[in-house]
């Protein structure tokens, strides 16, 4: 099948269930048909739903189609985008140990990354996104993880995922890609070599802001990077010794199923779940045009004379990039205003762009990311994640072209 055909009908038998569209299953758990049943699911002897913590129906569709649409053999849908990436790190890294980060990178996950981690003892370093040496630089033999994203956000730098894989896969160390922006139509981040995908599904999937939501895909490449991490390869006593790279094709979706999400119970709801499984049918016309849309946009703002981040601009640094690894680049682009204040007063005067910290709404959404997402940045941060304070980050959405342009030109010219 192809994708928007996946999007639409993967992982849902309409026969057996008697509806088209999959039902949404409100529920916390399951009656089992007598003990022994119950003793064979929890000893994971036999597949079934146990409690909505660990799996539920609806959220299974979603996690199925997703996997398919990333060319992955398994997912995990989450409470949120940060859950996904806080599982997917904790997977991998264990006190004593470190991540390796992009310096361009959600402010989020920068933070859960240099900050919140440290209470588990594990280290995060950063790689500059568009000079590779350096991620070679920072590898030593304690780091287990790699983490960056396909089109960066607010900065929107591509990521060269070939060179980065190639890196990884000499040490040996897994790969996280957050692929937020791109989606899987602009780009499939696995079919470049990378062993896990993550989403905050609060955006593009969901498509109008409706759901918190995350998603964790895992590729086949995985499990043989998974020999060398010792969770992996020890028994588990909680499962009474299970071996996951042992009885799993899919060891890592499966250890943040059983072992993390049983425990930290970052869980979607099923009808966020529901939500999902709706946006992702029309999530290939949806990315079409917001991708449109953004591309006049930052036309009309670089022919203003300002310098716009969006990387199917010809005069933008990350276009070979965008050319080669991208369908779509998604409708978020930023550009500079030169100062804070500037910035702030841009805001203001918008009319038709809600100010708002989401992304990838259907609506036109804008932030400015200093004052807001990355306010926990220090100045030379901001400048090293690629966030100058007169930055400002837009969401564009569906609306009609001319009335998006003729909102911004109002902005622009009572700023001056």
């Amino acid at each position: 099948m192809k994708d928007p055909t996946i999007a639409l009908h993967y992982g849902y038998n309409k026969n057996s269930e008697f509806t088209i569209h999959p039902p949404i299953y409100m529920t916390t758990a399951y009656e089992y048909q007598d003990t022994d049943h119950a003793a064979r699911l929890f000893n994971l002897e036999e597949e079934g739903n146990i409690y909505t913590r660990i799996s539920n129906p609806t959220t299974r569709i979603f996690e199925k189609r997703i996997s398919a649409l990333e060319r992955g053999v398994d997912a995990l849908a989450t409470a949120s985008g940060m859950a996904a990436i806080f599982y997917s790190i904790s997977n991998l890294v264990k006190s004593g140990e470190n991540v390796v980060i992009a310096n361009k990178l959600y402010g989020g996950s920068i933070t859960l990354s240099t900050q919140t981690l440290k209470q588990f003892n594990i280290k995060a370093k950063f790689f500059d996104i568009e000079n590779l040496e350096t991620l070679k630089e920072v590898i030593d033999e304690n780091t287990k993880a790699i983490l960056f994203e396909s089109i960066s956000n607010p900065a929107l730098a591509v990521a060269d995922f070939e060179k980065i894989v190639e890196i990884a896969n000499e040490k040996g160390i897994v790969t996280i890609c957050d692929n937020t922006l791109a989606t899987p139509y602009g780009v499939k981040p696995i079919e470049y070599g990378v062993d896990i995908v993550v989403h905050s599904a609060s955006k593009y999937i969901v498509g109008n802001g409706s759901a918190i939501a995350g998603c964790i895909i895992e590729s086949s490449n995985a499990k043989e990077k998974l020999k060398n991490y010792e969770q992996f390869i020890k028994p588990d006593e909680s499962y009474h010794g299970l071996v996951y790279l042992d009885k799993f094709e899919n060891p890592f979706i499966a250890r943040a199923r059983l072992a993390l999400l049983r425990d930290y119970g970052a869980v979607l709801s099923p009808f966020n779940a529901w939500l999902l499984i709706n946006g992702l049918e029309t999530l290939h016309l949806r990315i079409q045009a917001h991708s449109e849309n953004a591309l006049k946009i930052a036309e009309y703002i670089a022919n203003k004379g300002y310098k716009v981040n969006y990387p199917f601009l010809e005069s933008n640094k990350n276009y070979k990039l965008a050319k080669k690894y991208l369908k779509y680049a998604g409708g978020i682009l930023s550009f500079d205003l030169g100062n804070y204040e500037k910035a702030k007063n841009f805001v203001n005067n918008l009319k038709i762009f809600s100010l708002v910290t989401n992304i990838a709404d259907s609506k036109s959404l804008v932030t400015h990311p200093a004052s807001t997402t990355h306010q926990q940045l220090s100045k030379e941060e901001l400048i090293s994640a690629g966030v100058p304070e007169g930055l400002i980050r837009m969401s564009v959405g569906l609306e009609d072209i001319e009335d998006l342009i003729e909102d911004i030109g109002g902005a622009l010219e009572k700023i001056g």
